[in-house]
């Protein structure tokens, strides 16, 4: 079975039920395969080998949720937003937009690292340290720490993920 063969994404209730069987039996045909096999439908369908140490289980939904999502269409971007806005640990390219919409011009945030005390004033177009305009707090972390750094999260403004 080849994914994303629906034709149309108006399909008819008798389309929609066969479609449902079909990726029925291509989820069952999945179950059976080894984790070797799976990992080699990973890189098929994802064009890109499976993350390490992912286990069988994990493989197997990943696979089983991507042929859903080919088949009958991923969440809406609407629905996508709504559930990256929901937990506000997940970092997405968004976030330091916010920052500048949260904080008022002239706000001042104070990092110490290494014995040095940082601050950064937040403007409307990026951020000032040390006299010099920057785009993005994460330039200012990068510039003060030598390493690529989230720069809500090395400010503060960020909860830390926690996984379990």
């Amino acid at each position: 079975m080849s994914l994303g063969d629906t034709g149309s994404p108006h399909a008819g209730a008798a389309e929609m039920a066969k479609l449902a069987l079909d990726v029925g039996a291509e989820i069952a045909r999945l179950e059976q395969l080894t984790l070797d096999a799976l990992r080699e439908e990973w890189r098929r369908i994802h064009q890109t080998p499976p993350p390490r140490r992912l286990s069988r289980d994990m493989l197997l939904r990943g696979l089983s949720y991507k042929l859903q999502e080919d088949i009958f269409g991923g969440l809406p971007k609407v629905l996508r937003r709504n559930l990256q806005a929901s937990d506000p640990s997940v970092t997405s390219p968004s976030a330091e937009r916010s920052l500048r919409a949260s904080f008022k011009p002239g706000t001042r945030l104070v990092r110490e690292w290494h014995g040095v005390t940082h601050t950064v004033v937040v403007l409307e177009n990026g951020v000032e340290w040390r006299g010099k305009h920057y785009r993005s707090l994460s330039v200012v972390a990068r510039e003060i720490t030598g390493a690529h750094w989230s720069g809500p999260r090395f400010f503060g403004l960020t909860a830390e993920r926690t996984d379990g």
